[in-house]
């Protein structure tokens, strides 16, 4: 199953199958944080790719489910099947493991569960391209896959390269020069991890891969785009044509770091992701539009009013000022990162011309959120998530490198 696979960095072998990671297990080790360790290993963009004639594909899988107690149902996760780039078919895996959270103490419950055998079949005969796009947002173990078939990886510039539970080899090693699209290699927040998509081929960076005609690698990390060194690194160790980062909301909803700290971890960055890219098309990317957080710092937090009433909502409770408010004390809030950015941006392409800057806004702006307003105040629904990657792929496809 390994050959197939894409868009994960190891598959990690367990008790019941193969868990793809997005963070290979040196990163992983450098930090305790929890939330970074369950989204990681929830395989957004994450797919299995095969030529093949079969008409009927198994596919045995444990998903692991996140419950939260005393509130509606989350969507289940949904296993997206494509053939030569269309979709035919969307299954869920009823069944696996749940992980049951109490919002009002924190504590988290663990229950194991079966294995699930999804079953794809009426597919069209002849050769084809079949892709199993993988849940983005529910951690998912791969137990076989079973084609009536013969089947081979499809082609692709990203090989086989997956070491169970090891550090992968160097990026040069790891490129397949013959056949397959131009690797697109992401990086973002939950925005970018698909919060909200109805599916993963509905998140918008694989949306706009699609349409911009790229092989997507995405490192979307739902509360994780924290301008880590371990993620820096990450993305300077894989291939990649093109590379993309979309900076700042997590950062001001974790109140991490103040302006002094933002503008050297930002060049600190991309000089890293430089040392394996020195001349890769680099796009950085500010946040989007979201209100509460346009001109009011972190942290964000669930807000209580909604929990109680049954809905999943978000606020901004930063702390009282440190500085009289006629001088202002670097407190991060996204029109200000929005501004560094473009300024950072600006001053390092006078050296680095494949280096280049797109304004969130133009994704998604103040006049899109009076028409597609934020379901839960900080995540795009799956309207918007459309309307986003069809803006992203005219500014992306400019950037693939023509492969000959």
């Amino acid at each position: 199953m390994k050959e197939f696979l894409r868009g994960a960095v190891e598959l990690e072998r367990t008790d019941r199958g193969y868990l793809p990671h997005r963070l290979p297990a040196w990163a992983r080790a450098q930090t305790p944080d929890p939330q970074l360790a369950m989204v990681e290993a929830q395989p957004s963009g994450v797919r299995l790719a095969l030529r093949t004639t079969a008409t009927v594909i198994e596919l045995d899988t444990l998903p692991t489910k996140l419950v939260h107690a005393g509130f509606p149902a989350r969507p289940e996760g949904m296993y997206d099947l494509l053939v030569d780039g269309e979709l035919t078919t969307q299954l869920v895996a009823r069944g696996g493991n749940t992980v049951t959270v109490d919002m009002s103490t924190g504590t988290s419950t663990f229950a194991a569960g079966p294995v699930v055998t999804l079953r794809f079949d009426d597919l069209p005969t002849g050769d084809k391209t079949v892709e199993i796009w993988l849940p983005h947002n529910e951690r998912t173990e791969l137990v076989a896959l079973r084609p009536n078939a013969p089947a081979t990886p499809a082609p692709s510039r990203l090989a086989a390269f997956l070491d169970d539970a090891a550090t992968p080899a160097p990026a040069d090693d790891r490129v397949v020069v013959a056949g397959g699209r131009a690797v697109w290699l992401h990086h973002g927040s939950s925005i970018s991890q698909g919060s909200n998509a109805i599916s993963p081929s509905a998140i918008w960076p694989a949306l706009a891969a699609a349409q911009s005609g790229a092989e997507l690698f995405n490192l979307g990390l739902s509360g994780g785009a924290l301008l880590d060194p371990f993620t820096a690194r990450t993305l300077r160790d894989l291939p990649a044509d093109v590379i993309s980062v979309k900076i700042g909301i997590n950062l001001v909803n974790a109140d991490l770091m103040r302006l002094r700290a933002f503008t050297p971890a930002v060049h600190g960055f991309l000089d890293t992701v430089r040392e394996g890219h020195p001349d890769t098309p680099l796009l950085v990317v500010s946040p989007i539009f979201c209100p509460i957080h346009e001109d009011i710092p972190g942290p964000g937090a669930f807000d209580l009013a909604a929990l109680r009433e049954g809905r999943i909502a978000f606020q901004a409770v930063p702390e009282p000022a440190a500085a009289p408010a006629d001088k202002p004390d670097g407190r991060l809030t996204l029109r200000l990162i929005r501004d560094e950015l473009a300024r950072i941006v600006e001053q390092r392409a006078a050296a680095d011309p494949h280096l280049h800057y797109l304004n969130g806004l133009d994704l998604y702006g103040e006049p899109d959120h009076a028409e597609l307003p934020l379901p839960d105040r900080l995540h795009p629904d799956p309207a918007t998530h459309r309307r986003i990657a069809a803006r992203f792929a005219k500014h992306l496809a400019p950037l693939i490198p023509d492969l000959g």
